[in-house]
This record gives structure tokens, sequence and C-alpha cells, in this order.
């Protein structure tokens, strides 16, 4: 009876530890076949990112056409503003081109916020994109860790184990292949984490460089409206000083011409008065080692409003523009481009409003005018060293130093060869 028992309940354990191993070979199949394919839920979050990527998308398109019609407008612009100029020269053309040009500007912002608007978009694009890349990588790193613990369980198993652990060969063989199919799927998974981290970290690059033109884009309008700014500036002297009187306006042109003619004829005077006074004295030895000297901006802001010889300055009408005008918020310090010799230091006695500039000569018959400023700190014949602050800048109408042309806060640099003026940024960093 005792035996008997005994063989009962060792075939009861047998039964159970059988019935065991497959409801584990059953549960652990079921496990994996969940594992290596994507979640369901993944794939309805995968489909509602690129829902949004293809919003975005169309939104974008929309954007880029509409830059595309405006640059156009613009283009009409300024055709208009080149046939205007070939028109005989009146008040009235003046005004004219000084509305085409304003509305022109007004058009290039309008480019400029819709640039920035589409690489914002761009951006918000490609955010999604990497969250959508960070949360598949999340989810794979835990397939594959799933999927780890599943080879390391199988892997402590020898093939001889599994044999004897199935009643025929053929389950043997579905075990073996079970196995093969994990590894399988670990190569797998591995390989899509890898592509996926590829992609993700191009992504991340992508992004660092679309918010950097960003950045650029913004500080590109601030300056298309501070030129706006200008334009409507220049218009409102014009009509302030003319009356809309074509007789005023021939004589406000005749008086400014007048008075820019006076200012080149000093600067080419005083450089040469100068020279020939160095060249008599010491000095002119310690100007001969500075041979070859390499310029620096005479203001930190580089931004340029008005380039040299520009054919849209607003006062070409009266001259060309001898030089490049440099944004500088009004009295902002003005350093020495180069080491020099002032030559000259025109203030503005009582602060009229007349024009101030400082000249300093430097080596290879090369000379630098600073114009509009505010405060003048050098006098005529000082020594000043490159970087060394000469004055502050000026040029808001109406106060110390800005003279009767003038369009705003900025600095007005010249660089001359020989007396003649030449580009400055033939000379700038």
């Amino acid at each position: 009876m005792t035996a008997k028992f005994s063989k009962i309940k060792i075939f009861w354990w047998c039964g159970s530890f059988l019935a065991l191993l497959f409801f584990c070979l059953i549960f652990s199949r079921y496990l994996i076949a969940q594992i290596i394919p994507d979640l369901a839920g993944a794939g309805g979050d995968e489909d509602a990112v690129n829902e949004e990527i293809n919003s975005l998308n169309q939104n974008l398109g929309t954007r880029r056409q509409e830059i595309e019609e405006l640059k156009r407008q613009a283009e009409i612009y300024r055709q208009k503003i080149a046939q205007e100029r070939s028109e005989a020269f009146t008040l009235k053309s003046q005004l004219s081109i000084l509305n085409t040009q304003i509305a022109k500007m007004k058009i290039e912002i309008k480019v400029k916020q819709q640039e920035i608007e589409l690489t914002r978009l761009d951006i918000s694009e490609t955010e999604r994109k990497i969250a959508g890349l960070q949360k598949n990588i999340a989810y794979k790193k835990q397939q594959i860790s799933e999927i780890l613990r599943l080879v390391y369980q199988n892997d402590e198993k020898s093939y001889l184990e599994i044999l004897l652990m199935n009643d025929s060969l053929s389950e043997f063989f579905n075990a073996a292949k079970y196995v093969e199919n994990l590894h399988a799927g670990l190569h797998d998974k591995l390989a899509d984490l890898k592509q996926n981290k590829e992609e993700l970290d191009s992504n991340v690059l992508s992004l660092q460089e679309k918010q950097k033109v960003l950045e650029n884009q913004k500080s590109d309008l601030e300056d298309q409206k501070y030129k706006l700014e200008q334009r409507q500036l220049v218009k409102k002297q014009l009509l302030d000083d003319t009356q809309e009187s074509e007789r005023r306006f021939k004589d406000q042109l005749t008086g400014l011409r007048s008075d820019q003619e006076a200012i080149n004829s000093e600067i080419v005077d005083m450089e040469k008065r100068l020279r020939a006074k160095l060249a008599e004295q010491e000095e002119a030895k310690a100007l001969s080692n500075l041979k070859n000297q390499k310029f620096i901006w005479p203001v930190p802001q580089n931004t340029i409003t008005a380039y040299f010889h520009d054919p849209n300055y607003p006062y070409r009408y009266i001259f060309e523009h001898p030089a490049v005008d440099i944004r500088a918020a009004q009295g902002t310090k003005v350093s020495a481009a180069a080491t020099g010799y002032v030559a000259k230091a025109k203030r503005d006695t009582n602060c009229r409003g007349a024009y101030a500039y400082v000249m300093l000569i430097h080596a290879d018959g090369l000379s630098t005018v600073y114009g509009h400023l505010s405060r003048i700190n050098v006098n005529e014949g000082d020594l000043v060293l490159q970087g060394q602050q000469i004055g502050l800048s000026g040029a808001m109408p109406g106060t110390c130093g800005a003279g009767r042309l003038t369009t705003g806060p900025h600095l007005h640099f010249e660089v001359r060869m020989n007396g003649i003026p030449t580009d400055p940024l033939n000379y700038l960093p």
C-alpha cells in the first residue's frame, strides 16, 4: 500500500512538473510574441505624431507659397524704384522713390516675419520627431531588456536538457527554434535601436542649427525694422524742410551739396597737412612702424545699415555714400580701428546739431573717419592706440554732433586711401 502510494505520489509530482513546464513554454512563446512586435499603443502614438507632422508640413507649404508671393511683390517695387530713379530729378520724384522704398521695406519685413514663422514650424516638426524617437528608443530598450532576460534563461539550458525535457523530436525542434527566434529578435531590435539613435542624433543637430537660424532671422528682422524707421524719418525730414515746395527743395539741395563738398575738402586738406608735419618729425618713423595693421570694428555691433556707395542710400541724390553706417545706439563707445594720429577733431560747439567727426591717419596711406559723434575725447595731434576710445556715437536727429544728413543713431565710418574714400569692408575683419 505504501509502495503503491509512493508511485502515485511520484507520478503526481512528475505530471505537475511537466504541466508547469508546458505552461512556462506556452507563456514564454506568448510573451516573446508580445515583446518582439511593436505595442499597439506605441503604434497609436506614432500615428498621432505622424498626423501632427503631416499637418505641420501642410502649414509649411502654405507659408512657403506666401513668402514667394511677397518676394514677387518686393521685386515689382524694386523695378519701380529703378524706373523712378531714371526720371527727372525733382522733389516729387524723390518723394515717390522714398514712398516706393518704404512700401518695399514693409513687404520685406513681412517676408522676414513669414520666414521666422516658417522656421518656428520647422523647429516644432523637428521637436516632435525627436520626442517620438526618444519614446521609441525607450520602448525598444524595454523590449531588448525582456528579450535578454529570456535569452539568459534559455542559455542556461543545454540542448541535452531540452531534449530530455521533451517527449518527441518535434517538440525538441520547436524549443530549439524558439531559442533561435529569441536571438534573431534580439539582433533585429538592436539594429532598430541603433538606427533610431542615429536618427535622433541627426535631428538634435538639425534642431540646434534651426534655432541658430531663427535667432539670426530675428536679428535681421530688427535691422529691417530699423531701416524702415530710418527711411520714414528721411521722408518726414524732407517734407518738413521743403514743405512740399520745389523751390525750397532746390535750395536745400544746393546747400547740402555745398556742405558735403566742404567737409570732404577739409578732410583731404587736414590729412595732407598732418602727414607733411609728421614727415618732419620723429613721429613719422613711429607711423612707418605700424604698416600692415589689421583693423578692428570701431563699435561692438557690426550690423551695416548703409553700405559704401549704397544704391539705396536715402541721401544718394545729394552725394555718393563714402562710408559704411554701422548700427550703434546713441552714446555707444567708439574706438580707434587702428593706431594713428588725430588729424581732425571737429566738435559741435554748443551742441547745435552740426556734424561732428574725428579723422585718424595711419600707415600705408590710410586714414579713418568717425562721423556723427555726440562726444569727442581726443584732440588734434594726439597719438591714439588701436581700441582706444575716441568718443561716443550719436546721429539721433537734432542731437549734438548729428549733422543735417542723418537717419537715426549709428556710426558713419570711412576708410580713405591717399584721401580717396574706399570700401571699409575691405579692411574690417
